[in-house]
């Protein structure tokens, strides 16, 4: 109704625009080498502008995005607040709008994460000391999730061993959510619950380390030991 709604109201003043011209005595034949040259001009001028009114039709027609959808574009993730001809008004979750050309929705990458599913992933990546039980930890990682409230059993929860890491062993925790809306708080949440369960079960989670070798470092340490005994041997 909506994309209906926006071309029914430029419909109307187009045909309002002609109804106009003609009650002033204007006839097609007169003005026509006069539209011609302003649309030459225009086009050179003002091609920027008519590309986004082309996409805007063609994304009114097509509904690739729609008034309410969750989309993320140049980076910014927000909702659709308002959709015009020439550009489409997003709101992210800092509430910024933030104007978007149309041709960017053609021409760019757009993520659409409401179009047809709203169903998000969610994949919390966890790092656990070398020596810890395995089998434990991906227990413990998935009770966290089939307690969490917002996370469906259908896709069901999975954790998986990811790799070996240079200071842990990584693990992902993977679940779905009904819709994206509560995205960070959910997120907030799977990681309070892991670091509780965690201590629970006495499971650590790893930071980063580094060991250091240094080479030929114990002709130094003889050198600096020589020196420090040299005065007392001739104090004695």
């Amino acid at each position: 109704m909506y994309a209906i709604s926006i071309v029914c109201r430029y419909l109307v003043a187009a045909v309002g625009v002609m109804i106009a011209c003609q009650s002033l005595g204007f006839s097609w034949s007169s003005v026509q080498w006069l539209v011609a040259a302003m649309g030459v001009g225009l086009g050179f001028g003002l091609q920027e502008v008519f590309a986004n009114f082309v996409c805007g039709i063609i994304i009114l027609l097509e509904r690739p995005i729609r008034v309410g959808d969750l989309v993320t574009v140049n980076g910014t993730t927000g909702f659709v607040t308002r959709m015009q001809l020439r550009a489409t008004m997003i709101m992210d979750y800092d509430r910024r709008e933030l104007i978007v050309p149309n041709k960017k929705f053609i021409t760019d990458d757009v993520i659409n994460w409401t179009l047809t599913d709203s169903v998000t992933r969610i994949v919390v990546p966890v790092g656990i000391a070398y020596g810890s039980d395995t089998m434990l930890a991906q227990n413990s990682l998935l009770k966290v999730a089939r307690e969490h409230p917002m996370v469906l059993s259908e896709p069901r929860p999975e954790v998986i061993f990811s790799k070996f890491g240079d200071s842990c062993l990584d693990f992902e925790l993977r679940v779905h959510i009904p819709n994206r809306d509560h995205y960070p708080e959910i997120v907030h949440q799977l990681h309070m619950a892991i670091d509780r369960e965690f201590r629970d079960q006495h499971i650590e989670i790893a930071f980063p380390q580094q060991d250091v070798h240094v080479r030929g470092i114990e002709p130094i340490i003889e050198s600096l030991s020589g020196s420090r005994l040299a005065p007392r041997r001739k104090a004695a």
